[in-house]
């Protein structure tokens, strides 16, 4: 298929700057992907999609606050610097991106937060904007840990034009949240109460959990018409035998498997065994999904109104079905859906 496919009319106005007041009442529009029929739910009525022995498979990574601002040594001028993943501990060297790159060289010192609480120093250049730099800290690991959460900001994507506040270090998150790594939020999995998830556990439903940490990749833009020729960012991700257990005993039975948010997806289809089930795995995956493809281990999915060309409207459209799909986007549109990390779900059976 071609990228100019998956174009689509969004107005700015669809894009949510802010959650939904209560996490399990945003909307949810229901897609059958057999007949593209199409019902308009609340998100907690996902509850009566759903009985006993079907398994929820959830991202339980967990979002750090990865958006610094610091100056640089001498012109003390304010840099901002992202953290995309730590590369080594005990070295406390990290791969970043800086704003503004140009100033940003090799051997230059960055100093953040009141009496340079953390001071850095530039040891490489990875990509235009990428760099590696190395903390100089000499405290451990923990203490280490507590000042980025002092200084950090959460990482709201660039598309919402206004500072994080508070209540966004709480709704940029999951409830289920464990393992930290995540410069993004997996999305689909912030509509989850603990109301409504003890209300599914009482209707019998189970859990199983994967860890992938969102990357930046996840929103970079595809630049070529053919999408063969696009490549994803690598993603580590890990499944524990216990979950994959868990969800092969559902496949057996013939219950409901829903996929929740599009980096599970990607997790459990890059860990499928030759007799298509599932196993566990601690790996990198740079799968890119799109029409036409083959799912193995999910026959449902929640995910959120993705954007127009994005890599993850593709892998929708591969798993409810092209056409009904961008149908459903139009009703979505028409219906003003709220679009984006913080916008409304959608619900595929």
């Amino acid at each position: 298929m071609k990228l100019s496919q998956f174009k689509f009319n969004l107005p700015d106005s669809l894009i949510a700057h802010e959650p939904s007041e209560t996490r399990d009442e945003a909307r949810l529009m229901v897609l059958d992907r057999k007949t593209g029929a199409i019902e308009h739910k609340i998100f907690k009525d996902v509850l009566n999609y759903f009985d006993e022995h079907d398994v929820m498979i959830l991202n339980n990574t967990k979002v750090f606050p990865a958006r610094l601002y610091g100056n640089k040594e001498k012109t003390g001028a304010t840099i901002e610097v992202f953290l995309l993943r730590e590369l080594n501990k005990e070295l406390r060297l990290w791969d970043v991106l800086v704003d503004p790159a140009r100033k940003i060289r090799v051997g230059n010192k960055l100093y953040f937060g009141e009496n340079d609480l953390l001071v850095a120093e530039v040891v490489d250049n990875t990509t235009s904007r990428g760099r590696t730099i190395r903390f100089l800290f000499d405290g451990t690991d923990e203490e280490f840990r507590r000042n980025i959460e002092i200084l950090g900001e959460t990482p709201l994507p660039k598309y919402i034009k206004r500072k994080p506040t508070p209540e966004d270090k709480f709704r940029y998150q999951t409830i289920f949240a464990k393992n930290e790594g995540a410069v993004a939020a997996p999305t689909a999995g912030l509509h989850f109460s603990r109301e409504l998830m003890k209300r599914l556990e009482l209707k019998g439903v189970e859990f199983a959990e994967v860890t992938l940490h969102v990357g930046l990749g996840t929103f970079r833009q595809v630049e070529v018409e053919d999408l063969t020729k696009h490549k994803m960012d690598s993603e580590q991700f890990i499944i524990e035998q216990k979950d994959a257990d868990l969800v092969n005993k559902a496949i057996a039975d013939k219950r409901r498997v829903c996929a929740v948010g599009t980096t599970t997806m990607r997790s459990i289809e890059s860990a499928v065994s030759a007799n298509k089930t599932l196993k566990a795995a601690n790996d990198w995956t740079s799968k890119f999904i799109f029409p036409p493809y083959d799912f193995s281990i999910a026959n449902s999915m929640i995910t959120n109104f993705h954007t127009p060309e994005s890599t993850l409207l593709m892998m929708i459209c591969a798993f409810g079905g092209y056409e009904h799909v961008m149908h459903a986007y139009e009703v979505a549109v028409k219906e003003k859906y709220r679009f984006y990390s913080y916008g409304d779900a959608m619900l595929i059976i």
